[in-house]
């Protein structure tokens, strides 16, 4: 009796397990048809966007860029460089040193000429650690100010920026990014467009590892050497640039990444700026301004443009990589929690009954999912609950069909925007996409339901040292400009 209870537990989760991966495939898919109509419409519309007229008008609201960073030292000079050449009509740039114990300030001081100034940080938003000093480039002081002070954590470092920014509209840029030339003003021309309704905008974070970058932007796009980098090339692709599309199309956007979005000041300021205790804290501020301007009934637009670029170095070894996707899981799990009464309240409209609880069932659960299927459908099969043919349609479904997923977003992404001009790099992409589902995914998992359960015992969390190569260590690897076939 006891076997057959067993046997028919297993078969049960079995066929749970096979059809929630039927369904999360499934959401993939239509945020990717949803991407791929947006797209399109881009497209059809670039021609008559009037980017040229924007960086002309004198109304076109200026920008303040804000850049945490902590040892940074190796790409910092290269990442601020490309800032300072961006083609916009209005901006500066904040660089926040939170506290580096590498060459960080001193190199940004040498290259920049950096003077140091007697201002006051005002204290519109709170932070908690010590700003040691204020520093502005000698020959442009209104263009490039770098603030140096205690560590006090990334949000914290934000809070600061936000402080000084001096213009309506902050941009929180990554010091591990390179800007597209026209990455600002695309980015921020939503607001031009709709200034009365647009809150947030984001814009695409992809993979500088292995492109050739000249004077502090990216010249020539390759796919990277590392197996490891290519598979996170097309996860970028999958879940950055496709799903936040989608999720913008449907008007269900909750994550900007903080490696390139742009926010009105104004209600930054009002909700408090970032939250200092969530490791997501990018996120946070989204789902935060959600349910601030739901609250109040106000009409609002939280988008995502998939044309402005922000270039960011990813990690390149197994520990840095695990620690990253830990952070990123027990953010999720976080903001969840904290935010829980939004989740399936119809008050908070799309963002509570669709996008939140997408979240819940379908990124914050996927892993365990994931590492119970590799254990319960082996048992299954061992005890006779499933037969092989039950374990080869879940083969196809949990990792075909992503396969299918992944192989689409490459087409699509090649067919919109041609980002890789080579053919064998789009065939690494492709192989990248099936060696994905070999390893991969599984440590993956492991790794958020780390990050999960960190968020559960409510250990501190630490952003901890990210060993960078810097941009010009990728130039420098990259194969010479030539090599390969171009299409």
């Amino acid at each position: 009796m006891t076997a057959d209870v067993v046997r028919e537990f297993l078969r049960y989760a079995d066929v749970v397990i096979f059809s929630y991966f039927v369904a999360l495939n499934s959401s993939y898919l239509g945020l990717i048809v949803l991407a791929g109509l947006e797209f399109g419409r881009h497209l059809r519309r670039m021609p008559f966007a009037g980017a040229d007229d924007m960086f002309r008008s004198p109304l076109t609201l200026p920008v303040s860029v804000i850049v945490p960073a902590y040892n940074e030292g190796p790409g910092i000079v290269a990442a601020v460089t490309a800032m300072t050449a961006l083609r916009y009509p209005r901006y500066e740039i904040v660089v926040i040193d939170d506290g580096s114990s590498d060459a960080t300030f001193e190199l940004l001081r040498a290259e920049f000429d950096l003077v140091e100034v007697p201002r006051v940080v005002p204290g519109e938003v709170p932070y908690h650690s010590q700003v040691l000093s204020v520093h502005v480039a000698r020959a442009n002081p209104e263009t490039l100010t770098v603030v140096r002070k205690t560590n006090g954590g990334k949000a914290d470092a934000l809070n600061v920026g936000i402080n000084l920014a001096r213009h309506p509209l902050i941009c929180m840029v990554d010091a591990d990014s390179l800007l597209d030339p026209d990455a600002l003003l695309s980015v921020a021309k939503p607001f031009g467009d709709d200034p009365l309704r647009v809150a947030a905008c984001g814009g695409v974070v992809r993979i500088a590892n292995g492109c050739k970058v000249i004077g502090g932007r990216v010249v020539d796009v390759r796919m990277p050497r590392q197996w490891l980098v290519r598979v996170q090339v097309v996860e970028y692709l999958r879940a950055f640039l496709m799903g936040r599309t989608g999720w913008s199309r449907l008007g269900g956007l909750v994550v900007i990444s903080g490696a390139f979005g742009i926010f009105r000041r104004d209600l930054v300021v009002e909700i408090g700026g970032m939250a200092t205790d969530t490791i997501g804290e990018d996120a946070e501020l989204v789902v935060r301004l959600h349910h601030h301007l739901r609250r109040r009934r106000q009409d609002y637009r939280v988008i995502f443009v998939a044309e402005p670029v922000s270039w960011s170095e990813a990690p390149t070894s197994l520990r840095v990589l695990g620690r990253q996707r830990r952070r990123w899981h027990r953010g999720i799990a976080e903001i969840l929690r904290k935010h829980r009464g939004m989740i399936a309240n119809p008050r908070y409209g799309r963002i509570g009954l669709i996008a939140l609880p997408y979240y819940v069932v379908f990124e914050l659960l996927a892993p365990f999912i994931e590492l119970a299927a590799l254990v319960l459908l082996p048992l299954g099969l061992w005890a006779g609950a499933v037969d092989v043919a039950f374990l080869w349609r879940f083969v196809l479904v949990a990792y075909g069909y992503g396969l299918l997923i992944s192989l689409i977003s490459l087409f699509i992404e090649e067919v919109s925007f041609h980002r890789y001009p080579r053919w064998g790099d789009l065939l690494r992409g492709v192989a990248a996409a099936v060696l994905e589902n070999f390893g991969y995914r599984q440590i993956l998992a492991v790794w958020q339901v780390q990050g999960a359960f960190g968020a559960l015992h409510g250990r501190r969390a630490e952003w901890g040292a990210m060993h960078r190569e810097g941009f010009g260590a990728a130039a420098e690897s990259a194969e010479p400009v030539g090599v390969g076939v171009d299409r």
